[in-house]
């Protein structure tokens, strides 16, 4: 990209994704551009929302890996032997792990219920709770927060560490990311103020210390675009398979789809209509992968509603100029 190219996507920025904080772009492993907005610079550290999800969906693979989860086709229920369903429930007992992953979960609310949510005191069971019902399983439901917890649970039941313990010690510092510690809320005020920080490094966790799955980690679009390359290199970080080759090609993989966005989904990764995939985030925030271009473009985003799409921001002011 040459100093036109940047200026234009620059002025962009300025101009229509004012909310936009840090953008890295790394091209055949090499980064290409980095820059930083808002007052923003390489030690922030955003809250990228549902990106969160495909961390959480990688930590599964890598358990997958290490023989600590059997398979996706898990019963959910198996990781919580002590768990009541309740009389007459009947879809509860059969959702797998596959169905969270692909947001394929029928769930008994149609309006999220998040301030009961946030106020309980084990996330994890609240979305248990709120899974089943007389919903179809295998049709698409998009979850942003209730119900993805139920992967963290799984998690810290399968390795007997806290997700983030297990995501340290297995991804986080392999690929030389340091998230240090877990936030948690004692008020609502608290909880709006972690949403506006830069400043804070950490992932949030329950009451009962189980990290959250569908949002809730603060990271760096540098840590960000390392995600991406790992998943561009197939799995690998200098020479030592981090997750999978096939975990890697089964996450970027449509298994379900949003028919009424038409857009096709993997395993807590979106799939691209004509190229790539991405981990995307609430306000904009993005791990965009394209393998064709051998390139990996990530965002970090202050929250805003209904901003402008990052996937047109992308295809219009940096695949143009990186063939």
């Amino acid at each position: 990209m040459d100093q036109k190219q940047i200026k234009k996507m620059e002025d962009a920025i300025a101009a229509d994704y004012r909310n936009m904080v840090g953008m890295v772009i790394v091209k055949d492993g090499e980064t290409i551009y980095e820059n930083y907005y808002n007052g923003c610079n390489d030690k922030s550290r955003i809250h990228v929302f549902s990106v969160t999800k495909s961390i959480v969906s990688i930590l599964i693979g890598i358990a997958l890996d290490k023989g600590l989860i059997k398979s996706v086709d898990d019963k959910v229920l198996e990781y919580f032997p002590d768990y009541v369903v309740k009389r007459g429930e009947k879809t509860l007992p059969n959702i797998r792990i596959r169905d969270i992953l692909t947001m394929t979960v029928p769930y008994k609310y149609k309006w999220s219920p998040y301030t009961k949510y946030f106020t309980s005191m084990d996330w994890v069971k609240f979305s248990l709770d709120k899974m089943g019902g007389r919903g179809t399983i295998g049709e698409f439901r998009y979850a942003p927060i209730i119900g993805p917890d139920v992967l963290s649970g799984i998690l810290a039941k399968a390795t007997g560490q806290s997700v983030l313990e297990f995501a340290k010690e297995n991804l986080f510092e392999p690929l030389d990311i340091n998230i240090e510690k877990n936030i948690t809320f004692d008020s609502k005020e608290e909880q709006m103020k972690f949403y506006e920080s830069t400043d804070m490094n950490g992932w949030v966790a329950d009451p009962q210390g189980v990290n959250t799955a569908g949002w809730g980690l603060t990271i760096s679009p540098v840590d960000m675009a390392k995600i991406g390359q790992l998943f561009l290199n197939k799995g690998k970080w200098n020479d030592k398979q981090i997750v999978s080759e096939r975990w890697v090609r089964e996450s970027t993989t449509e298994h379900s789809r949003w028919k009424k966005l038409d857009l096709p989904y993997g395993y807590l990764w979106w799939i691209g209509e004509k190229s790539g995939y991405a981990a995307m985030g609430d306000g904009g925030n993005i791990i965009y992968v394209n393998p064709e271009k051998n390139l990996v473009v990530a965002i970090t985003s202050l929250f805003y509603p209904r901003a402008k799409d990052r996937i047109e921001f992308i295809e219009k002011f940096v695949l143009p100029y990186n063939d």
